[in-house]
């Protein structure tokens, strides 16, 4: 099958957990990320931290999330590599394409993400409407901006 699209490289990894404090003890105290931006959502029950692992446009984000209310959904914290995010050079023609290729996204669709780029979701569950899916992994797309896409592309 010929895609409208290509994936460049990864362009995240959140991790949750109850607390972001323990898991900066961890990624930015002993492993030296650095703290780039903090991220805050009611509708998404999240806390989280924007690290950065490398520089450029192949650096790698690192989120460290924790719930605001850890009774409530998403339960950011239950599993603790929450999602990987990808870098995709079209996101909305890859959205296109792969929910006619029976591909099941998560609701909300494509909008702004924590760190301003465009994302959605790939449910990690397929359904018998939209069989395909993460297979139990949460995957992000992340529309890639103008210099990514020239080095990574």
């Amino acid at each position: 099958m010929s895609k409208p699209f290509r994936i460049l490289g990864i362009q995240q990894i959140a991790i949750g957990g109850p607390s972001k404090d323990r898991l900066k003890s961890l990624w930015v105290d002993m492993l030296g990320l650095t703290v780039k931006s903090t991220f805050v959502s009611e509708r998404e029950n999240v806390d989280e931290d924007i690290c950065a692992l490398g520089s450029g446009p192949s650096a790698v984000e690192v989120d460290l999330m924790q719930p605001l209310d850890p009774d409530r959904k998403p339960a950011v914290h239950a599993t603790p590599l929450n999602h990987v995010g990808l870098w995709v050079d079209d996101l909305p023609r890859a959205v296109e394409w792969m929910t006619a290729n029976g591909v099941r996204f998560a609701p909300g669709g494509i909008r702004p993400g924590a760190a301003g780029h465009d994302i959605t979701f790939i449910h990690p569950k397929g359904n018998e409407q939209f069989p395909v899916g993460g297979e139990g992994v949460l995957i992000e797309l992340v529309q890639a901006p103008p210099e990514v896409i020239a080095a990574l592309g």
